[in-house]
């Protein structure tokens, strides 16, 4: 009985089924650990976060519309199209810019 099994082929096509499971195995644990690796570059802090100021004091009349900030200064755009940009260290304001229509 050894012998006659010795003897017998593996079929082809069991061949084949078994080498594209093996090659989705690798392609599973490949994409997996691709998977870890953004998860751990998308959670991991990458530059230290700028804190927000407590308070800001726009001119009279003026309504904030959107904020952005830069390293040393924070910027507020009004609803009467005027750029505001703001000393972050000292709250004053720094530069404002018009902007046209």
């Amino acid at each position: 009985m050894n012998e006659l099994s010795d003897e017998i082929e593996e079929p082809a096509n069991l061949r084949l089924l078994r080498r594209l499971v093996t090659a989705l195995m690798v392609v599973m644990i490949v994409g997996f650990l691709t998977l870890i690796a953004m998860l751990v570059m998308r959670l991991a802090p990458s530059t230290p976060e700028l804190p927000l100021p407590s308070s800001i004091t726009l001119p009279d009349g003026s309504k904030a519309e959107t904020f952005t900030q830069g390293p040393d200064w924070f910027a507020v755009v009004t609803t009467d199209s005027r750029i505001l940009i703001y000393d972050r260290e000292t709250g004053k304001l720094r530069q404002v810019m018009e902007i046209e229509k």
